[in-house]
């Protein structure tokens, strides 16, 4: 976190941006678009709307990511203002968006997988697959479609996240690491939960 909060803001936010694009990229060439049912659509001339989406898909990418950090910065601001620390919402955007690089591993990960180990998905294999989260021990063909999202979000990842939120706090705040735990912990992962809980019950 020391390094990545001496970047720029905006730089990391066009790093992340294009290494999302390149993610993707690799996704729906190398992946889905092999997917058999996609090839078959393909050959018929019947995927354009799948084409549309995937065009949605990566040009909202500085959009989800403008609003996510905004928001996560947010609600950083008003934890470190609720508990009488002076970091401005400049500061907690910025760690938010250099937080967010631990998320580029899982979708590495599922690239290598799908690539090498399960070469021959279905869209629902790659769909549900997330590494090291609690979908992994789950048969998502015997779950209710409201705990596919709640499971997958549940990940080791997203720990890892919460904790280098913490170190930004930290680093920002100049206060002991146990403040900012705690702040973290009140603010965005107090809200993580409640917006899980909100999806599981009106899905």
């Amino acid at each position: 976190m020391d390094d990545l909060l001496e970047i720029r803001p905006w730089l990391l936010f066009v790093f992340i941006c294009l290494i999302t694009f390149l993610i993707l990229y690799i996704k729906k060439t190398f992946i889905i678009d092999q997917i058999t049912a996609f090839q078959i659509l393909e050959e018929r001339g019947e995927s354009g709307i799948f084409n549309s989406l995937a065009a949605i898909q990566f040009f909202s990418i500085p959009l989800i990511y403008l609003f996510k950090f905004t928001f996560t910065g947010l609600l950083l601001w008003l934890g470190c203002a609720f508990f009488g620390y002076r970091v401005s919402f400049f500061s907690a955007w910025q760690v938010s968006a250099a937080a967010e690089f631990i998320f580029i591993l899982p979708e590495l990960i599922r690239i290598i997988w799908f690539m090498g180990v399960e070469t021959d998905p279905s869209y629902w294999e790659v769909r549900a697959f997330y590494p090291l989260s609690l979908m992994q021990f789950f048969d998502y063909h015997q779950l209710a479609g409201r705990w596919h999202y709640p499971l997958k979000t549940l990940n080791i990842f997203e720990v890892i996240y919460w904790f280098m939120l913490v170190a930004g706090i930290h680093i920002k705040a100049g206060k002991k690491y146990r403040i900012a735990l705690l702040i973290v912990s009140s603010s965005y992962v107090f809200f993580f939960f409640v917006w899980l809980a909100y999806w599981a019950m009106f899905y």
